[in-house]
């Protein structure tokens, strides 16, 4: 298998395939549909009168997303947008219910290696993290323009690092005699600031995790998807979320308990199914995922 084939692995696929049964004429939105696996696995069940909707901010995801699903039988829509649009889109479809949406919130890999995104440690590139490229504010805006505390604490809440006044401090300091500008130079201030540059997790993780949520509005986008779904869903409908750190993953927990106790859902995972071992050994991307799903009722 090729580098480019193994960026195509979607996440929990045949976890997710076990729990999720489509008509062969369903309307699926795949919200962040990147590599366009889980569309791929989905659209093969579905006729020539179901429909793929899938939504993405990045644009070479959209481009490789039609090379990947062009042969589907079902319709196929590839769309530019965020999924926090998602009433909006469907309605400018003509759209009104459909029978499943699933968001993959994890990052793939080509993201990861893409130089103008400016996402990882493992090479040094500019500090940008934007998916979105209308969005006005990078990482680099973020390191050299936010105060001390106001940094910290967005490490701390995005991140969940507990050093994360000490890594505010040192990027301060770093920042008064040079523009903070590439990721090199933010994932050697974090491993001065934490006294190692090694580990079985890279000490920049979680620093790097809080600004690409903050300048992305990851939080608030998925806040906005699982307030609108509801509505958008059909009687018997499902909603399946992938999440990859605990923040997500509380946000999603949350939102499918309150449409629970309110007689608008059915939670169909009590407890997040998460990738075996097997998975994870042919897949580390998949190695902190947990997918939750729900059904209308």
């Amino acid at each position: 298998m090729n580098g480019s084939e193994t960026e195509h692995i979607p996440v929990l696929a045949e976890k997710l395939a076990e729990q999720v049964s489509l008509p062969q004429d369903a309307v699926m939105v795949d919200a962040t549909v990147g590599q366009g696996g889980h569309s791929l696995l989905f659209g093969r069940r579905l006729g020539p009168e179901g429909v793929i909707i899938g939504l993405d901010v990045d644009t070479n995801a959209i481009r490789r997303a039609q090379s990947v699903l062009s042969q589907l039988a079902c319709k196929v829509v590839l769309l530019n947008a965020n999924f926090s649009q998602i009433r909006g889109v469907l309605a400018e479809q003509g759209i009104e219910k459909v029978d499943f949406i699933l968001a993959d919130l994890g990052v793939c890999s080509a993201q990861l290696t893409d130089s103008e995104t400016g996402l990882s440690f493992q090479r040094n590139m500019p500090l940008d993290m934007r998916l979105d490229k209308s969005l006005k504010t990078t990482a680099a805006d973020i390191v050299n323009e936010a105060d001390e505390q106001t940094l910290a604490d967005l490490i701390y809440r995005l991140g969940q690092e507990r050093a994360s006044r000490r890594i505010a401090r040192f990027i301060v300091e770093h920042r008064g005699r040079e523009q903070i500008t590439t990721t090199g130079q933010l994932a050697a201030i974090v491993c001065r600031a934490l006294g190692r540059a090694g580990g079985r997790t890279h000490p920049a993780t979680r620093t790097f995790q809080s600004l690409r949520i903050a300048v992305n509005g990851e939080m608030e986008n998925l806040a906005g998807l699982l307030e609108a779904a509801p509505q958008l869903l059909k009687k018997n409908g499902y909603i399946a979320v992938i999440s990859f750190h605990s923040l997500e993953d509380g946000l999603v927990k949350t939102s499918f308990r309150k449409f629970a106790a309110e007689g608008i859902y059915r939670v169909v995972t009590k407890k997040p199914i998460v990738p075996s071992r097997r998975e994870i050994a042919e897949n580390r991307r998949a190695r902190s995922a947990k997918l939750r799903i729900a059904q209308r009722q």
